[in-house]
């Protein structure tokens, strides 16, 4: 006999035995009889047993844990007795002709009683050792909705956590007061510091799923006031699916405290720019460029070719689209470097992309800072290379990865990107290609961001470095660039400088704080170390110059600027004339064409017609 039966086995004795003595302590108590006879006490009894364990099973007592018991369970039980005394009356009534109900009631009251309290004394129990149990962190819980209770809940019953709940807050002012599976709701959001302090709470947990990142950015720089570690509730699907198990919480990530909600697609248009064609990505194994080819797969082009020169990532990444989408796409990965002409060409020859991502470029400041005339060959050149390849096979659009920093810059980096602007833009007259650019703020999470040197110097153990306590940047999540490249290749119509809607800058020193307390380590902790401005750098970022506005706005996150381009043959010396010159020369020349300072100069030798 396994284990279950065993345990079926004894509850129906037990049960058993205690029907038996509540018949026969119900008449002695009832009549105060010790004569009756057995015959008739065994009748009773057989009437109640036999509709007892009918009704039980009916009920599926013997299949509930009871060490989990709340008022469905009781209610169970309770109609599983009133039944069976009542089916016991009823016979008595049958054998007897008449019926003394004195002893039905005792019998009844007897036997909620004891079995009650039997199954129910596992629950107390177990309730009383999380109560006891000094190990367990006491819990605020933020929100006192659905999601609250059922994390109360599955908090309760998981003997493996090492949480307990102590405390709701909620900003209904209703529910104050009020308690939720005996757990006190002390108040609003706006009190709970206070209410932290009050009931020594060690761990925070926001149950809200259906906060806004605007709400959640609000509760949590409240919750960092407090000095005690945050977590928040997985989606409340993960919940459902989980049956019973506590799902393991989330800790709360850069990208969740963006105020800005994420840019949603116009699916159709994008569906009709890429279903079924052939689409190329360039820089695929890169941050941006692997994201972009996430997404391109979820409109099913028959070709998409992973371009870049780093094997690693373009064999990496090519695994992963595999491996999920099978033989769905053709997925093919071109190893070439776009500074390398014939290559590019050869490429779009042999492949004729219908659509065209160019996201490879450098993109570190201070790097290119000291490699100006890299940064030319690769921003410049390469793109210079890429879109005259496109141009000779027909693509049908062409998109530019380009930056914030385009924005009157004051990097060589910045620079570059708006003197490849102004390439692509000038191919848009004379090609039958669309070609657009899309400028970019910060990608959290990118390879050489922030977020991840921060990371690093927390896993040390601090400080955290930042250049300046008053620099802020525009900040996106990967995903959301790539959705908005996709939205920009749909909405092309030519010679476009597209820009996301990217809400308000954040302050560096105010992520940088953010992510200390993320990763459950206090400023004292850690440390914050200003280290001064890097050369190129600027304190804050703009997307669109003042003479580029657009009134028009083509989506709900999108702007559309129409950057000029009428410095593009002093570019063109650029590329003929740069690697003979100094690294300073050439810095100082790219910022002067980027800033429109050379047209116009005759005296300058370096305005000249192409």
């Amino acid at each position: 006999m396994n284990y279950r039966k065993r345990i079926l086995a004894m509850s129906l004795l037990v049960d058993t035995l205690l029907m038996w003595t509540a018949v026969h302590v119900g008449w002695r108590i009832a009549e105060g009889e010790t004569n009756i006879p057995v015959s008739y006490q065994a009748a009773v009894f057989l009437a109640l047993a036999g509709s007892y364990h009918f009704f039980a099973f009916k009920h599926q007592l013997y299949k509930r844990a009871w060490s989990y018991a709340s008022t469905g369970e009781m209610t169970a039980l309770f109609k599983t007795i009133l039944f069976s005394v009542m089916v016991m009356t009823l016979s008595e009534f049958l054998f007897t002709g008449s019926v003394i109900g004195e002893p039905a009631i005792v019998t009844w009251l007897l036997l909620m009683v004891t079995m009650t309290g039997i199954r129910f004394s596992n629950r107390v129990i177990g309730d009383m050792e999380l109560i006891k149990s000094s190990r367990k962190k006491k819990t605020l819980i933020v929100g006192a909705g659905s999601a609250g209770i059922i994390t109360a809940r599955q908090l309760l019953k998981d003997r493996q956590t090492d949480l307990t709940p102590a405390v709701f807050v909620d900003d209904d002012p209703r529910k104050h007061q009020l308690q939720m599976l005996g757990i006190p709701i002390a108040g609003s959001t706006d009190q709970l510091v206070e209410i932290v302090e009050q009931y020594h709470i060690d761990h925070i947990v926001i149950a809200i799923p259906s906060l806004s990142r605007y709400q959640l950015d609000r509760i949590y720089q409240i919750c960092l006031e407090t000095g005690v570690h945050t977590q928040i509730l997985p989606r409340i699907e993960q919940l459902m699916l989980e049956k019973g198990r506590m799902p393991k919480l989330e800790d709360i990530q850069p990208e969740d405290l963006l105020a800005r909600e994420p840019i949603l697609l116009n699916t159709d248009e994008i569906t009709d720019t890429l279903t079924g064609k052939t689409v190329l990505v360039t820089g695929a194994g890169g941050s941006i460029g692997s994201e972009i080819c996430r997404q391109v797969c979820q409109f099913q082009p028959e070709k998409l070719l992973l371009l870049g020169h780093g094997e690693n990532s373009i064999y990496t990444i090519e695994m992963e689209l595999r491996e999920q989408y099978g033989a769905e796409i053709d997925f093919i990965p071109v190893i070439a470097d776009i500074q390398d002409r014939e290559r590019m060409f050869q490429v779009m020859e042999m492949y004729k992309p219908s659509v065209v991502y160019h996201a490879a470029a450098h993109k570190h400041v201070p790097l290119m800072e000291l490699n100006p005339h890299e940064a030319v060959k690769n921003n410049i050149i390469g793109t210079k290379n890429t879109a005259e390849a496109a141009t000779a096979v027909g693509v049908e659009r062409f998109v530019m990865i380009s930056s914030d920093k385009a924005v009157k810059p004051t990097s060589v980096m910045g620079a570059t990107k708006r003197l490849a602007e102004m390439i692509v833009q000038h191919m848009d007259t004379v090609s039958t290609t669309n070609f657009v650019a899309v400028r970019f703020g910060n990608v959290l999470g990118s390879r050489g961001s922030v977020i991840p040197l921060f990371k690093k110097q927390i896993e040390r153990g601090g400080p955290v470095t930042v250049t300046h306590p008053d620099m802020v940047r525009y900040f996106m999540t990967i995903p959301e660039a790539s959705r908005l490249v996709m939205q920009a290749g749909a909405l092309a119509k030519g010679g476009e400088v597209f820009v996301l809607d990217m809400g308000r800058p954040v302050k560096i020193v105010d992520l940088a704080k953010n992510l200390i307390q993320l990763s459950g380590y206090s400023l004292q902790d850690i440390g914050i170390s200003y280290t001064g401005m890097r050369p190129g750098e600027k304190l804050y970022e703009e997307l669109l110059d003042a003479d580029e506005i657009h009134e028009e706005q083509i989506h709900p996150k999108i702007y559309i600027g129409k950057a000029s381009a009428h410095n593009v043959q002093e570019v063109y010396y650029v590329l003929r004339e740069y690697a003979s010159m100094d690294p300073s020369l050439l810095s100082g020349l790219l910022l002067d064409i980027a800033h429109h300072r050379v047209v116009g100069q005759e005296a300058n030798p370096i305005a000249v017609n192409q």
